[in-house]
């Protein structure tokens, strides 16, 4: 138990499955508030906050596409409606759409990655620094991702791109919003199991890439929660902001 998180409101935008979900529960077995973001998996995103609830903790779900601007401000607005305030921003919703060569690119496709994984988060900090500075302070988290280092695998240079613009952004709204005692830093999992790599990568491609990580093995969605714990709290990283965290089994050491 982090007994700074407890009653913090965070929000954790796609939040119903695979990292986002793991994360969801982490906060809340740790009495924090939490609000479970969702787009398309309603079912999941209730069982993670029927999840929260049994173990003690409040939760509800907010649901919104986050590729139209105007319902990330609804998001917010809801999470601080419901709550009376927002302590913790987690930037998670992002994919990689379908894998694409670039030759193969089109406009339609490059403009869904960019508002998925680039202009969502960038809406996002943006409309919930205001509520930050009302309240003193607060705290952004936002995920990248392997790709943004080394540019992805077979047909995901645009996702990677576009996750390399979040870890960048991150740095500098770090340095931006310092002064006003906000904190922003980042995670960037590797090869985790999640829905996302059962959507996008084969079996031989995962192979593939367990062979290039140290440990010999894939991540799991759990192995990711200390780090955005870690990241939430003022009690263990007061003194830490504009930093992408590395959670990838060794696959890169930057």
């Amino acid at each position: 138990m982090i007994p700074d998180l407890k009653n913090k409101v965070v929000l954790i935008t796609g939040a119903s499955t695979g990292i986002g979900a793991a994360v969801a529960l982490g906060f809340g077995a740790n009495g924090a508030r939490v609000a479970v973001h969702y787009n398309s998996s309603e079912g999941a995103a209730n069982q993670v906050a029927a999840g929260i609830r049994q173990g003690g903790a409040e939760a509800i779900t907010i649901h919104g596409d986050v590729t139209a601007t105007a319902n990330i401000r609804a998001i917010i607005d809801k999470t601080v409606a419901h709550f009376g305030r927002i302590d913790i921003l987690i930037n998670n919703a992002g994919a990689l759409v379908r894998r694409c060569p670039i030759a193969e690119m089109t406009d339609e496709l490059f403009d869904t990655v960019v508002s998925l994984n680039v202009r969502s988060v960038v809406a996002a900090c943006r409309d919930a620094v205001p509520h930050f500075r009302r309240q003193g302070g607060g705290n952004i988290i936002n995920v990248t991702s392997i790709a943004a280092r080394n540019g992805g695998g077979p047909g995901s240079s645009i996702y990677a791109g576009a996750k390399a613009f979040v870890s960048t952004v991150t740095r500098g709204l770090a340095k931006e919003l310092a002064a006003e005692r906000i904190r922003v830093n980042g995670v960037s999992p590797g090869v985790i199991q999640t829905p996302f790599h059962e959507r996008f990568s084969t079996p031989q491609q995962l192979a593939g890439l367990q062979a290039t990580i140290p440990m010999n093995r894939l991540g799991t969605a759990e192995e990711c929660v200390g780090a955005f714990l870690y990241l939430a709290s003022d009690q263990l990283s007061a003194y830490v902001t504009g930093q992408i965290l590395e959670v990838n089994g060794g696959q890169l050491m930057p």
